[in-house]
């Protein structure tokens, strides 16, 4: 591991079937996974993830496939649970979601926040990369946002519809050691930047690990 990271242990990729359920259970029992970039040059990193959105679909007007929309950008929506749906935004940012369901049931969980745990110096100038700040992130803004994270885990699209649930992966999701957070530990509130969604704006599918410092703004 890099310097600042603590030592993690490496823990299974979660299998399908654990991606294989509806979008909001999905979003909550993603909550205390661990979400793993290898990179290239064989360096992991990896962050917690501590907030993330359901999306539900072709019902839901938050989604990119409401209606049944099916474009080549959100095509890793209808595949197999357990895919990487990774798509560009505002022509300058790029978002990480895991496709749930079943395949042909474009329901999906953006992951929104990760507390960081191994490669923190590389997503530190990964962060910076042609930025004009000169002093470092701290910690708790290295994964606090949907694009942040993304940024610092050097997630784009050439990920978009890889396999999570592969062995050596070159990303994937790892399975806490104990079981799913408990209610009174997780926060829930409506989604983000949706308010062009109507009666969805306000659905309560934003989930987040309560009190955690690392999640993102406005806090839950």
């Amino acid at each position: 591991t890099m310097p600042n990271s603590p030592a993690v242990p490496s823990l299974q990729p979660c299998p399908r079937r654990f991606f294989a359920t509806d979008s909001v259970s999905l979003a909550r029992t993603l909550l205390g996974c661990v979400l793993v970039r290898q990179l290239e040059s064989g360096e992991r990193l990896s962050g917690m993830i501590v907030e993330t959105e359901a999306y539900l679909g072709i019902i839901d007007k938050a989604s990119h496939t409401f209606g049944s929309r099916r474009t080549p950008r959100n095509e890793s929506m209808w595949a197999q649970a357990g895919t990487a749906y990774v798509y560009f935004t505002y022509g300058m940012h790029h978002c990480m979601n895991v496709s749930a369901g079943h395949k042909g049931e474009p329901i999906a969980v953006l992951i929104r926040a990760l507390e960081p745990l191994e490669g923190l110096e590389t997503m530190r100038r990964l962060r910076l990369a042609g930025g004009r700040r000169k002093t470092p992130l701290p910690d708790r803004e290295l994964c606090a946002g949907p694009a942040r994270l993304c940024q610092a885990l050097a997630i784009d699209r050439s990920l978009d519809g890889l396999d999570l649930t592969a062995r050596g992966a070159l990303l994937c999701i790892e399975q806490r050691k104990s079981g799913c957070l408990a209610d009174e530990d997780i926060a829930i509130g409506p989604r983000v930047g949706i308010r062009s969604a109507a009666e969805w704006a306000d659905k309560p599918f934003r989930f987040a690990v309560a009190n955690n410092l690392h999640t993102s703004r406005p806090r839950l």
